[in-house]
């Protein structure tokens, strides 16, 4: 019998391996080392100054109190506004419930409905929390390689292949994170056209990267392709991203109402209702000027096209232009084999961002954490001076190696 005080599911996963290669870019400066951190999936920029005082006119009303578990009503009907005017999806307040964040809310719904061995498809490259969710709750991951030659998106064919009687759900993200990948309304669709002959498949779309993309086009929705996957689906989303509120801590989920009130007794029973000033932020945000959105993702696209081709010309890395989000996922498989000065041998992604991080002070995250490798992931959330010095540094710490 183990003596461990720790529970079996809580063994069996690990720390967010983004957190800790930014907490060890942040030890470094604390030792007196000039990190250029390029880790952290977070915007750069303030909050909205409407969405601040949306906050501070509802702490001023007195809005510091609990609110309904499921979200205040007028949070709520932001929500089902904007599913509707921007996705084409159409919910009833009963149908929508708001949670600590998108994370929170993945969690929570994988905690409601999966069973010991249950298995949950995830397409790799994957955001790095989806399997340790899983397991955490009892599920098996299944690992679905995407690679670039596709796109890094999963097709029909890979689908039908990786679904058993054992599955429980399909997890989509798009645009994705790490890799910016978009499905489109043909790939959605031929991909429904699988779930059709699967009925016990639920399904998880991760939205929320949805409005940072770089063709000016609308993301498109799952359910708008293929509504009649509603009853098995559940819509995830938050503001974090979208409006640069990810320590707001705000997200929902959207779905049939069964799946949405169990997660709602379970949330009754954790965590209990998101905090009230960031619900009012959160309405204001949804309803208010979407100025912002577009203002934020213009800099983002400059950003992507000043660093993709400084990428590009290092010899040994590429990486392909990402339709959205604010990461480049770059392909260091041509520094696999080589050499650093001190004589040590780059075997994996792990080395190659170990070496960036002691020689040249560049924090990454290894494409492992993801699923998929040799790669590594460079956030551009960040300003387009310190992109360059993170790249040129990286430029020349590949011209040392041999």
């Amino acid at each position: 019998m183990s003596s461990s005080h720790i529970a079996g599911r809580i063994r069996r996963i690990k720390p967010s391996p983004s957190t800790a290669a930014a907490d060890r870019a942040n030890e470094l400066r604390r030792e007196g080392r000039q990190i250029v951190s390029l880790v952290v999936g977070e915007p750069d920029f303030d909050t909205p100054a409407h969405i601040r005082q949306a906050a501070a006119d509802a702490m001023d009303k007195g809005a510091t109190r609990y609110t309904l578990m499921a979200g205040t009503v007028d949070l709520r009907r932001a929500i089902a506004a904007k599913l509707e005017r921007e996705n084409g999806l159409v919910y009833s307040l009963d149908e929508i419930i708001a949670t600590n964040g998108a994370k929170s809310a993945i969690y929570s719904a994988f905690a409601a409905t999966l069973e010991p061995g249950d298995e949950v498809i995830i397409p790799a490259p994957y955001w790095v929390s989806y399997p340790d969710m899983a397991l955490a709750c009892d599920g098996v991951p299944v690992f679905v390689p995407c690679d670039e030659a596709q796109g890094f998106k999963l097709t029909a064919a890979q689908l039908e292949a990786a679904i058993t009687a054992k599955t429980r759900w399909l997890v989509i993200n798009s645009p994705s994170n790490p890799t910016g990948a978009s499905y489109t309304a043909d790939e959605y669709r031929a991909i429904a056209d699988v779930l059709a002959t699967h009925p016990h498949v639920m399904v998880m779309t991760d939205d929320i990267y949805e409005h940072i993309r770089y063709d000016s086009g609308i993301t498109p929705h799952l359910l708008a392709i293929a509504p009649e996957l509603r009853d098995r689906t559940l819509a995830v989303n938050g503001v974090s991203k979208t409006y640069a509120m990810t320590g707001w801590r705000l997200g929902w989920i959207a779905g049939p109402s069964d799946l949405v009130q169990a997660v709602n007794t379970l949330l009754s029973q954790s965590a209990g209702n998101c905090c009230s000033i960031s619900q009012a932020a959160a309405a204001a945000a949804l309803n208010g000027d979407q100025s912002f959105v577009e203002r934020s993702v213009a800099i983002y696209r400059q950003r992507r096209d000043a660093t993709l081709p400084l990428i590009n010309a290092i010899p040994g890395l590429s990486c392909k232009a990402p339709d959205g989000a604010f990461y480049l996922y770059v392909n260091c498989g041509g520094l696999i084999g080589k050499t650093t000065p001190d004589g040590k041998r780059l075997d994996a992604d792990g080395d190659v961002v170990l070496y960036f991080l002691e020689s040249a002070g560049v924090a990454l995250v290894a494409g492992t954490a993801y699923g998929l490798s040799p790669y590594f992931r460079l956030s551009i959330a960040t300003d387009i001076a310190t992109l360059t010095d993170g790249v040129e540094r990286i430029a020349r710490a590949v011209s040392e190696l041999r």
